[in-house]
């Protein structure tokens, strides 16, 4: 409980103490202590699907994008900024773009918004390419499996190795295979966007304001409020996600040599958005050879 309400109001370890009438002392080694408990159970609970869970979140986004080629995809990747107070030491490398501390959380989710795979802790400077080449998905090969895909905005490079990293066309558009493929892309990777909204919502005061604590344990609540989103979503409680603030991409990086371009995968991925998926009974009644 002690836990809990000091998410849910981000208050000073102070102010729980006087709520709960114990020591202060106490309110911090119970919200050590738990945090620790939470991450005990991270990886049972913010994990890769496999078999048939598999198939069922590539039908998933094939359901959210409103095209069968999309079954293909089973996860979308996107980065969220934490904001904190200034570290004593090096605070200009969290301070972000968008003019505020932070660090980044990347993450991967499926069609119902749960967290496949969160790595937090680089610091807001970074692009989000970076934190990715970094991350231990990208690193390891982890996710997605051959012949399989993850939904990514501009901010990334369109992947086929060591990931398959699909983003959408780059404004403007060349011809309407790339406008629709965009818009049925943007459809399916938007529910990462839900998911960070969902989390915020819940935990409103954490990730509205910056976060009153040490810089070296910001990672470790972020991680635990992603965890209890997991938890949250699987026991049927859930939050609708208020409007995000404005989401706009990084500006591409240079290519990376050690990364095979995904083109090809997308174009073929497009190709078959496009393709007409239902056969007119009149055209098998002649022959045109």
């Amino acid at each position: 409980m002690v836990f809990l309400y000091w998410l849910a109001h981000a208050s000073s370890y102070r102010v729980v103490s006087q709520t709960f009438d114990i020591p202060k002392t106490s309110v911090h080694d119970i919200v050590h202590r738990v945090s620790k408990a939470v991450l005990g159970i991270l990886r049972k609970v913010i994990c890769f699907p496999t078999g048939d869970d598999l198939e069922a979140v590539g039908a998933g986004f094939a359901q959210l994008s409103g095209s069968p080629a999309f079954s293909r995809a089973v996860g979308a990747i996107d980065g969220c900024h934490i904001r904190m107070k200034p570290p004593a030491n090096n605070s200009h490398c969290c301070y972000n773009r968008k003019l505020f501390h932070s660090i980044q959380l990347q993450a991967i989710t499926d069609h119902r918004g749960k967290f496949l795979d969160i790595f937090v802790g680089y610091p807001g400077s970074v692009h989000d390419a970076r934190v990715l080449r970094n991350s231990p998905v990208y690193v390891g090969s982890l996710y997605p499996p051959p012949g399989k895909c993850i939904l990514g905005d501009g901010g990334y490079p369109c992947l086929s190795a060591p990931i398959c990293l699909i983003i959408p066309y780059r404004e403007p558009v060349q011809n309407p295979v790339q406008a629709r493929f965009n818009s049925k892309h943007s459809r399916a990777r938007n529910i990462i966007e839900k998911a960070f909204g969902m989390m915020k919502t819940r935990w409103r005061s954490i990730f509205f304001k910056a976060l009153e604590i040490s810089p070296a344990f910001v990672p470790e609540v972020v991680a635990c409020c992603a965890v209890l989103h997991n938890l949250a979503l699987l026991n049927g409680d859930i939050v609708e996600a208020e409007d995000e603030e404005d989401h706009d991409d990084d500006p591409p990086e240079p290519h990376n040599p050690q990364a095979r371009v995904g083109d090809h995968v997308r174009d073929n991925l497009a190709a078959a958005v496009s393709a007409p998926n239902i056969c007119v009974a009149a055209l098998h009644e002649h022959d045109y050879l």
